[in-house]
């Protein structure tokens, strides 16, 4: 099956195409023209504002970044006017001359839209009333179809007819419109990210609310204190796993939720949970997936030392790696057979363990194949669950509306933490 991640690969390939496609075509018609300045000046120009339109337009197509762009694109194709228009037609931006021409434009616009194929038409079609030259004397008029659909056109003003000028307004079109597509895609990105979070938090949200109620309420008689506490942990806990903002957040909250997490399950658990953490201050405000940690360090509780009779100890170790910070979740409970390992895969479908799968999916999306889950367990040696973060990613930020600052002292040294 196809994933978003498969798609954004195929339209970056496209993107690239089609700007070589592009630029070919620029160095062309500058050796057609003789231009006074050297090709070589004239390829960095056009790369250059090749780059800047493709950032422009990677917000979408609005007026806004229509505006940003024509300029661009009319120094690229050196010619009298740019413009971009809307599925209907409606002018978003036009850029250089003869716009007061749009009005005799309306039809072959349409026609482009409608038929989904270029238009073609010179200065002696239009009718013209301007007396005297006129600027205008070819346009081509190319449909921008994303995702199948026209989302609007491009039009290109020129002062002088030619086949090549035509052949550049149909790939800068091209160009234009696998920038769109991608900022489609992107969007399609970040609603599947945002799915799998939903997915997560309703794995998580059944068994562990139970149990932590149960918990709670069987401390209201006998230790209303300890039960006050652990009521505020929960609601700490569900605030921060269920907020809705935010796809990343940093090392440092998600440790502290999982310090709320914990504290809870020792209270069920008692004696039979140990927590150790190994955590270097320098890799806290390492950005990661938003509730990436949390689900295997519930695995960890709920597969591996629950199991095991007299429970057993739980360690987590961030550290330093250079470009990277190493996490690992580790526990030393009943383990499991290391050829079930393929079926991490599908785990978060089967719910054979919370999320596993999920965030093995979630980890290669965001920062790529290489930064999948590796998993080293056997039967009755524990399992260790490392991930590689790298410390910097575009696009790759924390959400700073929503955080809390690691007062935990723990956190900081390597020494039992929770309780030991």
């Amino acid at each position: 099956m196809c994933t978003v991640g498969d798609l954004l690969t195929e339209r970056a390939v496209l993107g690239v195409i089609a700007t070589l496609a592009v630029l070919g075509l620029f160095v062309m018609l500058c050796r057609a023209r003789r231009v006074s300045t050297s090709v070589e000046d004239a390829v960095m120009d056009m790369l250059d504002r090749m780059s800047k339109a493709s950032s422009d337009l990677r917000a979408g197509l609005t007026q806004e970044a229509a505006d940003k762009a024509t300029p661009h694109l009319r120094e690229m194709l050196r010619c009298v006017a740019v413009a971009i228009t809307d599925e209907e037609g409606t002018v978003l931006s036009w850029d250089g001359g003869a716009n007061d021409h749009y009005e005799y434009l309306r039809d072959t616009v349409a026609r482009a839209i409608n038929n989904c194929h270029k238009e073609h038409v010179d200065h002696r079609k239009l009718g013209c009333e301007l007396q005297g030259p006129c600027s205008l004397h070819s346009v081509v008029v190319v449909p921008l179809v994303v995702e199948g659909d026209v989302a609007g056109t491009l039009i290109v003003v020129s002062g002088v007819a030619s086949k090549r000028q035509i052949r550049m307004a149909e790939e800068t079109a091209r160009f234009v419109s696998t920038q769109l597509e991608l900022e489609v895609v992107q969007k399609q990105r970040q609603a599947l990210a945002q799915a799998e979070v939903k997915a997560l938090r309703a794995q998580i949200s059944p068994h562990f609310v139970y149990n932590a109620l149960n918990t709670i309420s069987s401390l209201i008689r006998t230790d209303p204190s300890h039960a006050r506490e652990l009521l505020q942990e929960f609601a700490e806990f569900t605030r921060y796993s269920f907020r809705t903002d935010g796809l990343f957040t940093t090392l440092a909250d998600e440790l502290t939720n999982i310090h709320r997490y914990l504290t809870i399950e020792q209270a069920r658990y008692g004696a039979r949970l140990s927590v150790r953490l190994r955590i270097a201050p320098e890799v806290l405000q390492v950005v990661l997936p938003f509730l990436v940690l949390q689900p295997l360090v519930e695995n960890a509780v709920r597969h591996g030392l629950a199991k095991k009779p007299g429970g057993g100890m739980l360690t987590i170790t961030a550290e330093d790696n250079g470009s990277e910070a190493l996490i690992s979740v580790e526990d030393d409970g009943v383990g499991m057979d290391p050829d079930r390992l393929d079926d991490i895969k599908d785990a978060h479908q089967t719910g054979a363990h919370v999320g596993i799968g999920n965030i093995n999916d979630r980890m290669r999306t965001v920062f790529g194949a290489e930064y999948a889950l590796v998993v080293e367990t056997a039967p009755n040696a524990g399992t260790k669950v490392i991930l590689k973060v790298p410390k910097f990613a575009r696009n790759v930020l924390p959400n700073l509306n929503i955080g809390s600052q690691m007062t935990d002292e723990p956190m900081t040294a390597e020494q039992p933490a929770i309780r030991a």
